[in-house]
């Protein structure tokens, strides 16, 4: 499913979704979900996340593709924190800004130290998409080692 919107409300929709913490995918669902009084329960959240996740991933291998090093750096870092939001909601839980996002992976990582590395590498990514400064090389071994994060994840899903 694909929307077509005015660009002046995508443009708020984008503004929105990112003062939230949420992709635009997620902020939309919330919207709809309330619009049409159908709340969604724990295993659908992990569901959306879970599919937000492969979106991403898939995305960023596009874009590696392409040699558009900052835009698949910044496909990575949502498809980390897809990872992280669909283990909360297993968990019972909604994040609902970065500050919730960080606490929840500083809470599993305190589980699994071996996942510090991955995390810390996906918040490199997500600098480089601002700041635009990694070599791709840097940005290929990031990438490797937040795969081996999602693979850690995947399991403590089960």
């Amino acid at each position: 499913m694909s929307l077509i919107v005015p660009s002046k409300i995508e443009r708020k929709l984008k503004e929105e979704a990112e003062r939230k913490g949420a992709s635009e995918e997620e902020f939309v669902l919330k919207i709809l979900s309330k619009a049409l009084d159908e709340p969604l329960d724990p295993d659908e959240l992990v569901e959306v996340h879970l599919k937000l996740l492969e979106k991403y991933m898939n995305e960023a291998e596009d874009f590696l593709k392409k040699g558009d090093y900052v835009q698949a750096s910044e496909k990575v870092w949502k498809a980390v924190a897809q990872a992280v939001k669909a283990l909360a909601a297993k968990d019972g839980r909604e994040i609902r800004s970065h500050r919730e996002l960080q606490e929840y992976a500083a809470s599993i990582i305190e589980k699994d130290a071996e996942l510090r590395k991955g995390w810390s590498a996906a918040g490199e990514l997500h600098r480089n998409f601002y700041e635009a400064w990694l070599p791709p090389k840097l940005v290929r071994g990031y990438i490797e080692d937040v795969k081996e994060f999602l693979s850690r994840i995947m399991r403590l899903q089960r």
